[in-house]
């Protein structure tokens, strides 16, 4: 009796731990709660992300600012995807419209290019992320 107990027990403790130990294999995507702008229009963003199967295509990091009413992709960085916690800092050069120092908004996608019917590269999302952010 007591070995059916202990069965059942490990059999329940591994059922509990599995999901968790599946969850942290997710893709995943965060933003850094702070950017810069700097004098010639660089804007930088930063922030982490984790991604699991790049068998498929390549994985990027894309990032858009909004700021009032102006919108602006910044750079794009390719994901290495192995199942760890990566930076990923994605400038660019924004002279018109020109942001400021002060609060914006990111929104940010971590993207695989997979081959589409006709050949052609088609975006799948595989994560994605809204944050405010404070440029300086």
């Amino acid at each position: 009796m007591r070995v059916r107990i202990a069965l059942v027990a490990g059999a329940l403790l591994a059922a509990a731990v599995a999901p968790l130990a599946h969850a942290e294999e997710a893709d995943s995507l965060s933003i850094d709660g702070h950017g810069t702008v700097a004098s010639d229009g660089t804007v930088s963003l930063s922030g982490t992300y984790r991604c699991v199967d790049d068998s498929a295509g390549p994985v990027f990091v894309s990032a858009t600012l909004v700021q009032g009413d102006h919108s602006a992709g910044i750079g794009g960085t390719q994901a290495v995807c192995d199942g760890r916690d990566h930076t990923w800092v994605n400038t660019s050069v924004v002279k018109e419209p020109a942001y400021q120092a002060g609060a914006a908004q990111v929104r940010a996608h971590l993207m695989q290019l997979t081959t589409g019917e006709m050949g052609l590269p088609t975006p799948a999302f595989l994560a994605s992320e809204n944050s405010g952010v404070e440029l300086s």
